[in-house]
């Protein structure tokens, strides 16, 4: 029997839901043993744990109910349990953005010149992370109450003349140009995250370069930017960056083709989703790759196993 289309969608979600799920639940018991244990955790760990919770929340909110669609399963969310996962999914996602965006700016200032006018910054810049990640989850709950307005349930018996079907929910337009009014907003606010983030990143990969001119210049081998845990977290935040403005960039075009089409094709919606979701998955794997702390982990484990043994 050949697999249909609808099977193929389902195991590529399924797929993607279930890597996310694991790469993100590993960072968090990453960061828990390292409590427990007592190690010292780096500022930028707690901005670390808030992007991981965020992401779990859009995995867990969209990916599951996707893949449940494309299984087959098209009525297992009430009007109001459609309106909840919508809801959580643009919290979820808007919390990592504002995340992602966070720990770039925060490192920037982190390995940014020790002089006078940067010291006082980076002595307050610690005090105010938990602050700025609290704000970001109630700023965030508060601006996307207008989500469920334009979500409704499969089984509704609403009056419904333009909507977009998600294989198990509906988003209702209230007008094109409302929706296109909504989606400018929206674009308009990642866009400017976006900028953030580059500007941020330009500044580390600048500081990285005038540091490795140093080091050669002074002939310094046993010195290299590589080995510092800086330059190892740096350089994990602008591949997570590069990795987060790519795929964004891609999500909004498909997210503007949705706001404009009338009747948007399922495989639009799919494509839509799968891309929105791809960063969630990927994020943990980039940050543990890069976190000398995790191979470290890794090899005391496996001593420990093989003098158990």
């Amino acid at each position: 029997m050949g697999w249909s289309p609808d099977l193929i969608t389902g195991m590529i979600y399924l797929s993607q839901t279930i890597a996310g799920i694991f790469g993100n639940v590993s960072i968090l018991s990453h960061y828990l043993y390292l409590s427990f244990t007592g190690c010292k955790l780096r500022p930028t760990d707690l901005i670390i744990k808030h992007l991981t919770v965020a992401n779990c929340l859009v995995i867990l909110s969209k990916g599951a109910t996707q893949t449940m669609a494309a299984l087959g399963m098209k009525h297992f969310l009430s009007d109001i349990g459609c309106k909840l996962v919508f809801y959580v999914h643009r919290v979820g996602r808007d919390v990592s953005i504002g995340s992602t965006c966070l720990l770039s700016v925060f490192q920037a200032i982190t390995i940014s010149p020790s002089n006078p006018r940067w010291a006082e910054l980076k002595a307050k810049a610690h005090k105010y992370i938990g602050p700025f990640n609290i704000l970001c989850w109630i700023l965030n709950l508060l601006l996307n109450i207008v989500v469920p307005v334009h979500v409704t349930g499969n089984r509704s018996d609403k009056n419904i003349t333009k909507k977009t079907d998600y294989g198990y929910c509906y988003s209702v337009s209230h007008g094109k140009f409302l929706d296109l009014l909504y989606s400018a907003l929206v674009l308009c606010r990642d866009i400017f995250f976006v900028a953030l983030m580059l500007l941020a990143s330009s500044s580390m990969v600048f500081i990285l370069y005038r540091h490795k001119q140093q080091v050669q210049y002074i002939h310094r081998t046993n010195v290299s930017s590589r080995s510092s845990p800086e330059s190892r977290a740096t350089q994990s935040i602008l591949i997570l960056v590069s990795t987060f403005v790519s795929l964004c960039t891609l999500s909004s075009i498909f997210h503007i083709c949705l706001a404009v089409s009338n009747n948007p094709s399922l495989w639009l919606v799919n494509a839509s989703a799968l891309i929105s979701g791809s960063f969630p998955v990927v994020s943990p794997y980039i940050l543990m790759s890069h976190d000398s702390r995790v191979s470290r982990l890794l090899c005391a484990l496996t001593r420990n196993r093989e003098s158990s043994a």
